[in-house]
């Protein structure tokens, strides 16, 4: 994915704290292209930079444009977001994690030469009309309850752009979790010290390091999670014969 061809536009936005926070949830995925179907006088800078912050230079590099098909003229494709469905409304609708993965195949990655794609958003209180719609190249939809479907601007642009952004970085983790033949190696040494310090009498050992395996695997542990439990069973079992050596000689 490379995020430089990700443009976001808003059709007819009227409230200059959404297109603030619209800025900063770009800047938190990586976004910078924003785009407004409108006029750059009918905003309030001030109001702007209240809610965008430090991604207030997003907006001072906006562009404006007439209509969506003007602002999407350099895009492969542009994607209509709406929780609407029916016939003049693209009838399937992308899920976000679709789209995403869409996007990725057309802008590929950050030093190739990929098409341009645009997310498309409109006006707070009625949406894209089914003639901005139109314009788009494909319809988006972002599930929500039924009792209360309808999403803040800025809240739906966060959405799609971490989609965005998450396929972009699918491949990173905070950590990669163990393998079995590593979770093996731990349960070994918990079930060793606990050996040592005479938890099994004549049997149990392997029913314990069955559980043990069980529960780690489970709870996928990182590398440093699975040596810290090493450390702590190692220096309690080294703790524990110390204490039985020291008994036996005041004896």
């Amino acid at each position: 994915m490379n995020l430089g061809k990700i443009c976001i536009i808003l059709a007819r936005p009227e409230e200059n704290r959404n297109i603030g926070a619209v800025c900063r949830a770009m800047a938190n995925n990586g976004i910078a292209d924003l785009r407004i179907v409108g006029r750059q006088r009918d905003y309030d800078e001030e109001k702007i930079r209240a809610l965008a912050i430090h991604a207030f230079s997003i907006w001072e590099s906006t562009h404006f444009f007439h209509s969506i098909t003007q602002a999407t003229r350099d895009c492969t494709l542009s994607a209509g977001t709406t929780r609407r469905r029916g016939k003049n409304r693209k009838g399937k609708l992308l899920l976000p994690e679709e789209f995403s993965a869409k996007a990725n195949d057309i802008t590929g990655n950050a030093q190739g030469s990929g098409g341009r794609v645009a997310i498309v958003f409109g006006n707070e209180r009625t949406g894209l009309t089914d003639e901005e719609l139109a314009e788009c190249t494909l319809g988006v939809t972002i599930p929500a309850s039924e009792n209360f479907a309808s999403l803040n601007l800025s809240h739906a642009v966060q959405i799609l752009c971490y989609h965005i952004f998450r396929e972009h970085s699918n491949n990173i983790s905070g950590y990669t979790p163990l393998s079995l033949s590593r979770i093996d190696k731990t349960v070994s040494i918990i079930a060793a010290n606990l050996q040592k310090i005479g938890f099994f009498s004549v049997a149990g050992r392997n029913d314990m390091e069955q559980f043990w395996r069980a529960v780690l695997s489970r709870a996928a542990l990182s590398e440093s999670e699975a040596q810290y439990m090493e450390r702590i069973f190692t220096k309690a079992a080294g703790l524990a014969t110390r204490h039985t050596s020291t008994h036996k000689i005041n004896n």
